[in-house]
């Protein structure tokens, strides 16, 4: 459009200047969620991850973080047995990497909702296990503007820190909006990791104790990409920019984080 002008026959002097009004931020609904899952996994069974549930990740190079593990869905990284599934890294090479591990990814996804994981992590220098959520088809562009959401992290040569963040094309990578928790037996018991994502805000909770919290200010998907379809991935790194910037101690593997289950629940419209 061009600049403001009279029309329809109106006296110059009549014309009122053009006010530009931000859109209006979304009020705090206190939407609650609905108490059976939409989508879910107790791994009540043995062997390899449901495939109608999981898939994978694969392979090497780096991930972007100049990360040491290459990703297989083999039984020896990933597998299910006594009601827990368990990714596992192991110091061995393959496909030119000295590392083995899992990045496995929901085949459920949700918008808005509740994300339950009940989650054992690793222990050792140079492991960065992350529970953490993408966006299905990446409405707002590639990464980070379509966003992420990290609903637990932790480096290993930091341990027991855990990490929450949330990133998009205003505040990502090491400018993330993120909130930390020491769980002094965040390696050695198990502790529940949950997202309560509405339009409002994503919340975070470690053991039911808010630790979280990232506002939509009604900016748009500069600052709020989170209005799409996201999935889960958990995985162990090894090594990276963050993981391993003090290195990698070859001792502690094989290393391992459990999962108990994974259970998403719908926020109830209103």
């Amino acid at each position: 459009m061009g600049a403001l002008s009279s029309c329809g026959g109106s006296k110059s002097g009549d014309a009122k200047p053009y006010v530009y009004m931000p859109p209006a931020a979304p009020i705090d609904s206190n939407w609650t969620f609905e108490t059976t899952p939409v989508w879910s996994d107790d791994f009540t069974y043995t062997g390899t991850p449901d495939p109608t549930k999981w898939t994978y990740d694969l392979g090497g190079g780096g991930w972007g973080n100049s990360e040491l593990e290459y990703y297989t869905d083999s039984l020896s990284n990933v597998s299910v047995a006594n009601n827990t599934l368990t990714i596992t890294a192991k110091k061995e090479s393959v496909g030119g990497e000295n590392y083995t591990s899992s990045r496995i990814i929901s085949k459920g996804s949700i918008t808005y909702g509740r994300i339950d994981v009940m989650a054992k992590l690793p222990a050792g220098k140079g492991t960065w296990p992350a529970i953490w959520m993408l966006p299905d088809t990446y409405a707002y562009g590639a990464w980070p503007a379509s966003g992420e959401v990290d609903i637990m992290e932790m480096v290993g040569w930091d341990p027991n820190n855990v990490h929450f963040s949330a990133h998009n094309s205003t505040y990502y990578g090491g400018n993330a909006k993120t909130s930390t928790l020491n769980i002094p037996t965040a390696s050695t018991a198990y502790h529940l990791y949950r997202e309560d994502w509405t339009p409002y805000a994503i919340r975070g909770y470690y053991d039911g104790t808010l630790v979280f919290t990232y506002v939509n200010n009604g900016q748009g998907p500069a600052v709020w990409p989170y209005d799409q379809s996201f999935h889960l991935l958990m995985n162990i790194a090894i090594g990276g920019t963050w993981g391993g910037e003090d290195g990698v101690d070859d001792s502690i593997f094989p290393v391992s984080m459990q999962i108990q289950y994974v259970h998403f629940y719908n926020m109830i419209h209103k």
